[in-house]
């Protein structure tokens, strides 16, 4: 059990963490900072946080454990402003979904003997904010955690148990490498769905009334904050674009076999689409 865990900028994630910690006794103390003050009055309601703070750096004073939950633009920024208030020893950790920028820029903002450790929890949604958060979300979800070559192993231990105790599957891997993974299996099919609602959208506006079950299936996390993924986007820019050239050459190869009326290579693409999507 943690003495005090501080969760910065509760959202759907940060609350759903706040609930999940709540509800398995992992925190004598939960604290917790909002940026606007309306927010911050919501949460002194809340039965999941037992402390809410004006101020990030008054949340983490005497805690030993801190999740920034912010957008990924402003995470070195938080811990950059945070860290003077840390005890020694303290741990922060994040749940963005870039880490390699993070996590550098997280390691150097506090260094000596408090630690950066990134994590990504994979249990995000098209909808936001706390009132969508519920405890039992990182249930049975992959979370990355992301330390550097010279990241405190002791830690990096403390980070990995702590998402083994909310019911995770824990995955440590380093950060490019994780990078790499997300821009494939969650930043591209996101591409994919914002782009393709984006054509849809300037065709007739009367089609959509006609879509059935397979297109809202397809688009759901088109409907996701797009200033959220817009950062996103810019900070692994360059594994995305890597992912998005391979896929256009899928999706060339596609077009040639359609082209060609090559039905067999045109089955075959299927087939593999169909084995693929069976093991998710």
């Amino acid at each position: 059990m943690l003495k005090k865990i501080t969760i910065l900028a509760p959202g759907l994630l940060g609350a759903s963490l706040a609930q999940a910690v709540r509800k398995r006794g992992l925190a004598s103390t939960i604290a917790v900072w909002a940026r606007r003050p309306e927010t911050r009055l919501e949460l002194k309601e809340a039965p999941w946080c037992d402390e809410v703070f004006d101020t990030p750096q008054d949340a983490c004073r005497e805690s030993s454990f801190v999740v920034v939950c912010t957008p990924v633009e402003k995470i070195p920024e938080l811990v950059r402003a945070i860290k003077d208030a840390l005890p020694p020893g303290a741990i922060v950790t994040d749940v963005g979904s870039v880490k390699s920028l993070i996590c550098r820029q997280g390691h150097h903002e506090l260094g000596g003997n408090r630690h950066f450790i990134g994590s990504h929890p994979m249990a995000g949604s098209e909808k936001s904010g706390m009132e969508n958060a519920r405890d039992d979300l990182f249930e049975r979800r992959t979370c990355f955690v992301t330390p550097l070559e010279e990241s405190n192993p002791q830690s990096v231990e403390i980070v990995v148990a702590f998402w083994r105790h909310l019911n995770s599957d824990v995955v440590t891997i380093g950060p490019e490498a994780h990078d790499e993974i997300v821009a494939h299996i969650s930043h591209l099919p996101h591409v994919l769905a914002s782009t393709l609602c984006d054509f849809l959208g300037r065709k007739d506006s009367s089609w959509v009334k006609y879509a059935g079950g397979g297109l809202r299936d397809t688009t759901r996390v088109a409907s996701g904050n797009t200033e959220m993924w817009r950062e996103i986007l810019q900070q692994n820019r360059h594994e995305i674009l890597r992912a998005l050239r391979e896929y256009q050459d899928e999706l060339h190869a596609f077009q040639t076999a359609l082209a060609n009326e090559d039905y067999y290579l045109a089955r075959h693409i299927l087939d593999r689409g169909k084995a693929y999507r069976d093991k998710l």
